[in-house]
């Protein structure tokens, strides 16, 4: 009850025995210290009263929160949004000192933000401050150097570490694509530990579209000093620096380096550049006997140098997802010839779907629609010996290009005839077909055998070579193809191959190449549409920076 009288003056009974001191001191005259609670407590403890007058004789007064003990006052107020704390702490003092209890703030910080840190464990055993630092923020800098840069969390309270670093910044996590010219990205901002973290995604090393993504941090925020969020840049291999982050509006960011110096390595651009490749590609340039492609990964290493000081960052957003989709939509890595694995989003819009590139290339730039499905003309292979010949799937595919130009003719023109001459009573019957028809394609997906055999036709050139050997079903589609720097785009026809509920293919039949895509099995957080609308006017945003 001590610490109960200490938090707030307020004890078990129907008030404190302090109040109630002062209020027998008022009644005998002479009073000139200070009263102990303010004008909104006297308002709340005067209502009390009150209605206690009015009430008869031996009946209990109603209770005020001011009447209830600290420790269930610090549970109410722990289940509050964190936002809403600030203007409770104006109702009065009692409230005011209730809302400095760190059991309050830590509560809001694990519950909103997903922290489970405790401070004074880490201020206590020096090992898991360590840990904190060497498994999530620069593994390669030593234990003995980590003491110099460990925040003070002696002194820090978790009201600090929620007003001045997780609200501050609140907005800036969930996914985000950065502005690299035509290369792209996907960054996530995280709350990891006592840190927000920015995690550069990285796809694994060309071929190897199963594997998992890699990440590097590109950034951190954290409070070094009591209500000092401090900003640093992670980039290069010197360890931590001092950064800049400026949130432009609620969608977009921006990151500056202010040490550039630490990016720099004693070797000079060659080193630098076979440190890059062997990150990027996981091999050597003298591994690299293909010139083209030599070409590419050299110009890449130039253009994105760059921006290593500066980078402005846009948000993106998951697609949503229905039941009625093919498969579930989200990132996939998938194979590019030449420019090795790139990250591509699949969404679904009503009888299309559509992959989007997050990470992109000088031919076909990050944010552009590179294949496009068509769910409403489903292909049937034919049998494996004569899905070997080439000419027989182009056949195919080209059958149902053709089908598909007449379609959108057929249906040019009956608009053009409905717009000048149907009649109102004439629409719900075509509304009617539309919907026949639609049921005929759902129909024929759902008919389609469970699992055929697959093979490639040969000279088809894959990347993968390690491609599934069985299908779902198959769907016209077209991709997109350009000259480098995205000159002279056009869509050409191609199939679209569902292996399973993780992985798809796409046959370019101009080209002759096969991509194969593995879903990204991370879950990210703060990644979700707030509505479709916002998911397509996000994908617009982000085709329109490249068009």
């Amino acid at each position: 009850m001590a610490v109960c009288a200490r938090l707030c003056g307020v004890g078990p009974a129907r008030g404190c025995r302090r109040r109630g001191a002062q209020r027998e001191q008022r009644r005998e005259g002479p009073a000139d210290s200070e009263p102990d609670t303010d004008a909104e407590e006297e308002r709340i403890e005067g209502v009390r009263l009150g209605a206690g007058e009015a009430a008869a004789p031996g009946a209990r007064a109603p209770l005020s929160l001011l009447e209830l003990p600290p420790e269930l006052l610090v549970q109410i107020f722990g289940s509050l949004p964190g936002t809403e704390l600030p203007s409770l702490a104006l109702v009065c003092s009692t409230f005011r000192r209730i809302l400095r209890t760190d059991t309050i703030w830590r509560r809001r910080c694990r519950e909103e933000y997903g922290v489970c840190e405790n401070l004074r464990k880490l201020e206590i055993t020096g090992v898991s401050c360590r840990d904190v630092y060497a498994k999530r923020i620069n593994p390669r800098v030593k234990s003995g150097r980590f003491m110099k840069i460990l925040p003070d969390y002696e002194h820090m309270e978790y009201r600090d570490v929620y007003t001045c670093l997780l609200h501050r910044y609140r907005h800036i996590l969930g996914l985000w694509q950065p502005d690299i010219g035509p290369y792209g990205g996907l960054l996530n901002v995280v709350v990891d530990g006592l840190f927000i973290i920015g995690w550069m995604y990285l796809p694994p090393h060309d071929p190897h579209v199963d594997d998992p993504m890699r990440f590097k941090p590109l950034f951190r925020i954290h409070l070094m000093e009591r209500k000092s969020a401090t900003v640093e840049c992670m980039y290069g291999h010197k360890g931590p620096h001092n950064g800049h982050i400026q949130i432009v509006k609620r969608d977009e960011f921006s990151t500056k380096c202010n040490q550039t110096d630490h990016h720099r390595m004693s070797g000079g651009r060659q080193e630098e550049f076979r440190t890059w490749l062997r990150e990027e590609w996981g091999r050597t340039l003298e591994d690299i006997f293909h010139e083209h492609m030599q070409e590419l990964i050299l110009m890449k290493f130039i253009y994105t140098s760059q921006y290593d000081n500066c980078l402005t960052y846009r948000r993106i957003y998951l697609p949503p997802s229905s039941p009625d989709d093919l498969l579930k939509p989200g990132l996939f890595k998938g194979t590019y010839g030449s420019h090795g694995l790139e990250i591509v989003m699949l969404s679904f819009h009503g009888k299309k779907a559509k992959g989007t590139k997050i990470t992109g290339d000088p031919n076909i730039p990050a944010g552009q629609q590179t294949v496009e499905i068509d769910l409403a003309h489903p292909i049937q292979l034919p049998d494996i010996e004569n899905l070997r010949d080439f000419n027989e799937l182009s056949r195919l595919v080209l059958e149902v290009q053709e089908q598909v130009r007449r379609e959108q003719q057929e249906e040019s023109a009956r608009q053009d005839e409905e717009d000048s001459h149907l009649q109102q009573e004439e629409q719900p019957a075509q509304r009617e077909d539309a919907g026949a028809e639609g049921t005929g394609a759902v129909a024929t997906q759902a008919s389609a055998p469970t699992s055929q055999p697959f093979v490639l036709p040969s000279g088809v050139i894959s990347r993968n070579e390690d491609y599934p050997r069985t299908c779902r079903m198959c769907f016209y589609g077209t991709g997109l193809i350009a000259g480098h720097g995205f000159t002279s785009p056009e869509r050409t026809p191609g199939i679209f191959i569902l292996f399973d509920d993780d992985r798809f293919g796409f046959i370019w039949l101009e080209l002759k190449s096969f991509s194969l895509y593995s879903r990204i099995k991370v879950s990210f957080q703060n990644a979700e549409a707030p509505s479709r609308e916002a998911f397509d006017d996000m994908l617009k945003n982000i085709q329109s920076m490249t068009t």
